[in-house]
């Protein structure tokens, strides 16, 4: 999978691309297309780290972003929250008030 990471005030190591990228090969276990993955990771004033990721897929765009003082921490933050939109997105047709839609029923003949 081919990911789109920009790294802003810091250098994207092999590390942290192999992490970030490893974090969307997860999102694939729901078998969406996944268009366009993108990352942002920033060092933050006060040394946080800040990682806003984004991911199109058919029907929706899923957009996240988690600051922590850990970087990797704040990467699988984001990819946790990715993947509970995904899994909100890939089930919403199975939602509630989907499935509690009542059809009136003819009423018999009174002879």
């Amino acid at each position: 999978m081919r990911v789109e990471i920009t790294g802003k005030n810091i250098d994207v190591t092999a590390a942290i691309h192999e992490r970030i990228t490893s974090r969307f090969e997860k999102l694939e276990k729901w078998q969406v297309a996944l268009i366009n993955p993108h990352a942002v990771i920033s060092e933050e004033p006060g040394s946080k780290f800040k990682v806003e990721a984004g991911v199109s897929v058919p029907g929706a765009k899923l957009i996240a972003s988690a600051e922590h003082e850990d970087m990797y921490a704040a990467i699988n933050e984001v990819g946790q929250k990715l993947e509970k939109q995904l899994n909100k997105q890939a089930h919403k047709g199975e939602a509630r008030r989907a499935s509690h839609v009542e059809v009136p029923a003819e009423e018999p003949d009174v002879v």
